[in-house]
């Protein structure tokens, strides 16, 4: 990379760096392409982590275990920071990898196309045993915090306990991780699938002072953004929620049409504001 885009990776680490230090709660929107990071941009927002899902279904594949590739996923990544001035941190689900060392090279390898931040998961991928035991966990964690303090700017890593939505729902195993990945020095700790008020508080005092994400998205989820602040989360995703509204209108629009009608076009985005938007 060069000098200048050396600098500008650092000031971006900078800036999301700091959104994890101040007091209050920020949500971090999950663009799945340029165009729609584009949009994002105008809007207000600070920051961006992409969505493994959401790229799944640009690409017109189910998500899961495998079925997106690192290349694929770092192709993706460096779009959305190509379309934006803001930090892009990456969904890299579990590495692309086993072993502690695939961990730490996919660590490096994103930072390389210029994300500042990036999430490993303790996931499998195996159906029969869907999280990894306990030790190889956290070494898993360790090698991606230890390839990510290697780098020249401050590459913020996240670190997630998939328990909770590979149907093991044991909060204190779930903590336990959390805490473990904490002191292995992972950056922001992340547990998707919480659901309640005393979940997310519990897990928000285990690893204090370490932010904690929470992820939106599943259907009945009712807990406002303030009282999430007032429980102590600092930053909020959208995982594919995004994704799945846009292609929920394109779907609606598209049952529409093949019944002869097209009133869609009246709440569609107008081809000039679109022009505009894209053009900057």
């Amino acid at each position: 990379m060069s000098s200048a885009i050396n600098n500008s990776q650092y000031q971006k680490a900078e800036v999301f760096k700091a959104l994890h230090e101040r007091d209050d709660l920020f949500i971090i929107p999950n663009p799945w392409d340029a165009g729609s990071a584009k949009i994002l941009t105008g809007l207000g927002f600070e920051a961006f982590t992409t969505t493994s899902a959401g790229l799944a279904y640009a690409l017109g594949r189910p998500d899961g275990y495998a079925l997106i590739s690192r290349d694929e996923t770092l192709d993706n990544a460096r779009a959305i920071i190509n379309a934006t001035h803001l930090p892009v941190a990456a969904d890299l689900e579990n590495g692309f990898g086993d072993t502690p060392e695939i961990c730490a090279e996919t660590i490096l390898v994103a930072a390389g196309v210029g994300l500042v931040g990036g999430s490993i998961e303790d996931a499998t991928g195996n159906d029969k045993d869907p999280i990894y035991n306990f030790d190889l966990s956290v070494a898993r964690v360790k090698a991606a915090v230890e390839a990510a303090r290697s780098l020249p700017f401050h590459f913020m890593l996240t670190a997630r306990a998939e328990n909770m939505i590979h149907r093991k729902i044991d909060l204190q195993d779930t903590i336990k991780r959390l805490i473990a990945y904490a002191d292995a020095g992972a950056d922001v700790l992340f547990a998707p699938g919480l659901k309640t008020r005393e979940q997310i508080s519990e897990v928000v005092k285990a690893v204090a002072p370490k932010p904690v994400n929470i992820v939106l998205g599943a259907a009945g989820f009712d807990i406002s953004f303030n009282e999430l602040a007032d429980l102590g989360v600092k930053r909020v995703s959208l995982g594919s929620a995004l994704a799945r509204a846009a292609l929920g209108a394109f779907q609606r629009a598209a049952v529409e049409l093949s019944q002869g009608s097209y009133g869609f076009v009246n709440d569609a985005v107008p081809y000039s504001e679109l022009n505009k938007i894209f053009g900057k």
